[in-house]
């Protein structure tokens, strides 16, 4: 009876070190945290990208949505209005921007990094892209930390 009472404060202590663990892991996780923001669909207000000559431009004519779920899963999809005039990219093809994948936020850092496993540039499957993120007025935008690129992409809930 000792060895069995025993047995079962050991697995009782190992599951709350467990349960202890998984929520250090998602210490970020809580009502307010910046994960907790992300989490939901959005829709693309503006993008900001640095012209040929230098200048940013904001531009508002795209569409997109971009959805973070509770369990890390994360999707982006966004549509140039001119598939002419559109960037192709390692990011877009044909006037349409698309991925999916797993996701982790920085909240130290302000940053969420996006796991991609599938997108429409194959060149990105695998890859991890780093993202800054801030929020401002009711919306989140998200912008590069690669120090090469010079845009920025503001999004809204629905």
């Amino acid at each position: 009876m000792k060895a069995l009472l025993c047995w079962t404060l050991a697995a009782v202590g190992a599951l709350g070190a467990l349960s202890l663990a998984r929520s250090a892991d998602k210490k970020d996780a809580g009502p307010g945290s910046a994960r907790e923001k992300l989490i939901g669909a959005w829709h693309l207000a503006w993008m900001e990208e640095q012209g040929a000559d230098g200048k940013v431009n904001r531009i508002s004519d795209r569409k997109g949505t971009l959805i973070y779920t509770r369990d890390g899963h994360m999707s982006v999809q966004i549509m140039f209005p001119n598939p002419e005039t559109a960037p192709s990219n390692e990011y877009a093809q044909g006037g349409y921007e698309a991925s999916f994948g797993s996701y982790d936020v920085n909240e130290e850092a302000h940053t969420v990094t996006h796991h991609v496993q599938g997108s429409l540039t194959r060149g990105l499957v695998g890859k991890d892209l780093t993202r800054v993120y801030r929020f401002s007025d009711g919306q989140l935008i998200i912008k590069s930390s690669r120090p090469d690129e010079h845009w920025s992409v503001a999004w809204e809930h629905y």
